[in-house]
């Protein structure tokens, strides 16, 4: 049995449809002091670092301890995820008829060592979003989304934000499953 250093419902969803066996405790981390470690770093290195310091942060013996990040990144700019209602509805209107880039990252860790690393991209294209949708939507999925990168759920009303997307589906919800089943096997956790 591994562990989620997650307490993601997106993130046990997805394990647990795949049939792994996990236990889910929460990372400890400090994910604003390690993003501005980063600096200027590419969203997918911050996201792989992320991912990295989360699998570190719980001691497993030797268990293999799985951390996941995503990263919004939008015309250049990053966006974490919403402080408040207010600032989701300005996250929405700034994506409005524009290109979300969402990166996924996940990491395996064992004995305080990372032993397995991985990022994926996904592009999704936002609607034009009218002010009267944007206040439906939060009406509907508030607070929900407020602990989501992004401010949606693609597995619920969030697929009403796109009209199209590039990239894997598990991506887009939050880690880069298929792989992450790859490195499952390959470190003796499931199945070949």
């Amino acid at each position: 049995m591994i562990v989620l250093a997650s307490k993601s419902t997106s993130r046990k969803a997805m394990l647990a449809d795949a049939g792994v066996e996990f236990e889910a405790l929460s990372a400890d981390v400090d994910e604003r002091s390690i993003e501005e470690s980063l600096g200027a770093a590419p969203a997918s290195e911050i996201a792989l670092a992320l991912a990295k310091a989360k699998a570190l942060a719980i001691p497993a013996e030797d268990r293999l301890v799985l951390g996941s990040d995503s990263l919004v990144v939008v015309d250049g700019r990053r966006f974490d995820k919403p402080s408040d209602r207010d600032n989701a509805a300005e996250h929405l209107r700034f994506f409005s008829g524009k290109e979300i880039h969402l990166h996924s990252a996940a990491a395996l860790a064992r004995g305080g060592e990372v032993v397995w690393s991985h990022t994926e991209v996904a592009q999704l294209h936002v609607r034009e979003l009218s002010e009267q949708f944007i206040e439906a939507y939060l009406d509907a999925e508030w607070p929900e989304v407020g602990y989501c990168v992004g401010v949606f759920r693609i597995e619920a009303l969030g697929v009403q934000l796109f009209d199209k997307i590039e990239g894997g589906h598990f991506t887009v919800l939050g880690m880069p499953l298929l792989a992450v089943l790859g490195a499952l096997r390959d470190h003796g956790e499931l199945a070949r």
